[in-house]
């Protein structure tokens, strides 16, 4: 079988779809290592739980702990440099689309892999170097890179970089993926490429098994409670529309946030919030991603309150809706197109809400559910099937090795 590199930007727990990709191909025979980087300490314990007992591997391009700091500073010299020609003369680097870029480009040509996948926004420079020099290179657009983030953000991001790179790869990689088919068909008609496969980001069945069943988060069992969780709580995620429907909403419940919480994000937050909810709001950090479904399944209503402010987020159809429905629960999601195509398969799961500032509207779909017992049960058994139908990682995975034998020319 074939010798597989998947190329990533961060931490192997940061990455589910990579995770699940290795996981497919190496238990198709295939001889898989997965390659990112290091920054955080309790992250690197995390990345050693998950390669326990794994047919695959996962090893540091680079280890940026602070342990490493000065080891690594001239790496972060050259970043901080390259920002400040990009946004003093836009002079293009690869570093600035992440640390260790070049030594990414460098270890994939060692690997001297059959395929290597990218899935960063580095790894698309990193593709397009392979591509020129022969290698076979496969792309997966997890998010439309060059159409993501706030307008504030994207300022000082190389956007015409971006999509030069994404073009390129999209004509020329035969392993092309993305998220939904919104997001697939966007990325063919700008670019005039073939239409990416569709990989929903949806997780195992078999993963149910591991749900412990125990409450840590809720505090009053006696009244329902939602859930929303993110790797970062802060703005742009549809936290706004929450917090400024809550006067709108005057039945009794919970409402938990799970993510890394800075203080400038506390600081965003805490107003938002109106006196009389802040006893009933409870913030989580994140938890090892074994544990993430048992502490989702706690709860009745995952919210998926994506905002389009960008193409990114307009097409995509995010893992959390995915892991909600996992883990049984209804869920609250905007009307984007990409939670949209969702919804038009299997649409009892939950409410579909404006994704305006309709906030009286969005107030309303909240207690539509939690005010109707047996609404509220049928939307959560329909999230079941839903996954157990099509929406699981066992469905998805038969269409990830047609992608990958495709591409490797086995037939």
């Amino acid at each position: 079988m074939a010798k597989i590199l998947i190329l990533i930007g961060a931490h192997l727990c940061t990455a589910p779809r990579p995770q699940k990709e290795a996981e497919t191909l190496a238990n198709a025979g295939h001889d898989v290592t997965v390659r990112g980087f290091w920054f955080d300490p309790e992250l690197v314990e995390r990345d050693r739980l998950l390669m326990a007992d794994k047919k695959w591997r996962f090893e540091p391009i680079i280890d940026f702990q602070p342990t490493y700091r000065l080891k690594n500073l001239g790496i972060r010299l050259q970043s901080r440099l390259a920002k400040e020609l990009f946004q003093r003369f836009g002079i293009f680097s690869p570093v600035l689309l992440g640390y260790g870029t070049n030594a990414m480009l460098k270890a994939a040509r060692l690997a001297k892999a059959d395929l290597i996948i990218v899935h960063s926004e580095g790894g698309l420079w990193v593709g397009k170097k392979l591509l020129e020099e022969g290698f076979r290179v496969g792309v997966d657009f997890e998010d439309w890179f060059s159409e993501d983030l706030l307008p504030s953000d994207r300022a000082t991001r190389p956007i015409h970089q971006l999509k030069l790179l994404e073009s390129y790869l999209a004509r020329n990689c035969t392993y092309c993926l993305t998220t939904s088919h919104a997001l697939a068909s966007a990325l063919a008609d700008a670019y005039q490429a073939p239409k990416p496969t569709v990989i929903y980001n949806v997780f195992p069945w078999s993963e149910r098994e591991q749900i412990d069943n125990q409450k840590r988060d809720r505090q009053n069992l006696n009244i329902p409670s939602l859930h929303w969780f993110s790797q970062t709580i802060g703005a742009g995620r549809g936290l706004e529309l929450l917090f400024l429907s809550l006067p709108y909403l005057d039945i009794d419940l919970e409402i938990h946030l799970r993510g890394n919480y800075s203080e400038s994000a506390r600081q965003w937050l805490e107003p938002l919030i109106p006196e009389n909810w802040r006893h009933r709001v409870f913030i989580h950090p994140t938890v090892p991603n074994l544990e993430l479904l048992s502490r989702i399944a706690e709860h009745d209503i995952g919210l998926a309150l994506e905002i389009p402010y960008c193409l990114s987020r307009k097409f995509t159809a995010t893992n959390k809706i995915f892991q909600y429905m996992q883990a049984g629960l209804a869920i609250v999601a905007t009307d984007t197109d990409g939670q949209r195509e969702i919804w038009r398969q299997f649409p009892e799961i939950g409410e579909l809400v404006s994704n305006k500032d309709n906030l009286e509207n969005l107030a309303n779909c909240l207690k539509s559910l939690l005010c109707d017992t047996n609404r509220l049960a049928t939307a959560k058994k329909a999230a079941l099937e839903a996954t157990k139908e099509k929406f699981s990682w066992e469905h998805q995975a038969i269409l990830l090795l047609q992608a990958v034998d495709s591409s490797l020319n086995i037939h």
